[in-house]
């Protein structure tokens, strides 16, 4: 009998990537991020990556254990999470503030809401949220052996000139990660190339984020303007890196261009009219909480429903 004819359950589209071999490819995406935050912080970055990578391995391998539940380490999504908190925290930050945030990035949100597949929300921003109103002298002090001062995205706040090109490369304040934009763009090209992520969520997210500033940031189509929003902060992090979260987004199509919108409204709000001057995190993590609301609105019709009444 040929192929055509058998009936089996689905699913019945199959895809060769599993989780081990998506999570190894965002890995090797973050490395040139990770990469340049080392070279531009130095060893105290490296050793708050360390340490927060091998809190977040630890605590899912714990955990599992002590509930007599297989042990899924090996499927690196543990190693991801605690790479992008990593990345997320500034790197003066003392070692404890990584443990602290590793732990509860698997334990409260990923783990006790069922594992992989099961969290409501990115758990490395869950948990950078929960530092930042936490902890939030040490989440906001970026200064270092490197800079001092405020920070590009809260100079452009103020009015102040930045250099556009330090802030593209990377050689600013910042984050561990989402200092250099060219080494995010090339991880995030790497994904798009192996068909990991696709341009649906960040396209939406950066050109909506951009039509919001022209209209709100009452500095017109400056394209120096437009230049330091996008490059500044943890935009091009947030929307290549953890928008695309497989677990956290909306599975329809038409829902990940509504929640890209979204997030490009949100943080148009939250960096214009909110007290700060960044927005991405807590913008990314509301829109966690509404991905139901938006697969519901756009749902597909079922074949042969939906059509005009007669």
């Amino acid at each position: 009998m040929s192929d055509l004819m058998k009936v089996s359950s689905n699913p019945h589209i199959r895809s060769k990537l599993t989780t081990n071999t998506i999570m190894a490819a965002v890995i090797i995406a973050l490395l040139p991020a990770t990469g340049f935050g080392i070279y531009n912080f130095g060893i105290p970055a490296l050793i708050l990556i360390l340490v927060t990578v091998a809190s977040t391995v630890l605590t899912e391998f714990l955990y599992e254990k002590l509930m007599k539940k297989p042990v899924t380490i090996g499927d690196f999504s543990a190693v991801v999470t605690g790479l992008l908190l990593a990345l997320n925290l500034p790197s003066g930050a003392p070692w404890w503030i990584g443990v602290i945030g590793g732990v509860f990035a698997i334990l409260i949100v990923k783990m006790l809401f069922g594992g992989l597949g099961q969290n409501f929300m990115n758990p490395a921003l869950g948990a950078r949220c929960f530092l930042m109103l936490s902890f939030t002298s040490i989440m906001t002090n970026f200064d270092c052996d490197a800079y001092t001062g405020a920070t590009p995205l809260a100079l452009v706040k103020a009015g102040e000139p930045v250099d556009i090109f330090n802030m593209v490369i990377g050689k600013t304040a910042g984050t561990i990660g989402e200092t250099s934009m060219i080494a995010i763009v090339i991880g995030a090209c790497f994904l798009i190339l192996l068909g990991i992520i696709d341009l649906r969520i960040p396209g939406s997210y950066i050109l909506t984020f951009v039509i919001f500033i022209c209209i709100f940031g009452g500095h017109g189509i400056d394209p120096a303007y437009i230049s330091a929003q996008l490059a500044g902060g943890g935009l091009m992090l947030g929307a290549f890196f953890m928008a695309t979260d497989y677990v956290t987004r909306p599975i329809t199509k038409n829902g990940q261009i509504l929640f890209g919108i979204f997030l490009g409204i949100m943080t148009g709000i939250f960096r214009l009219f909110g007290p700060g001057a960044e927005g991405v995190s807590y913008s990314i993590i509301l829109g966690n909480l509404l991905v139901p609301l938006m697969e519901k609105i756009t749902l597909p019709k079922p074949f042969g429903k939906g059509g005009e009444k007669r």
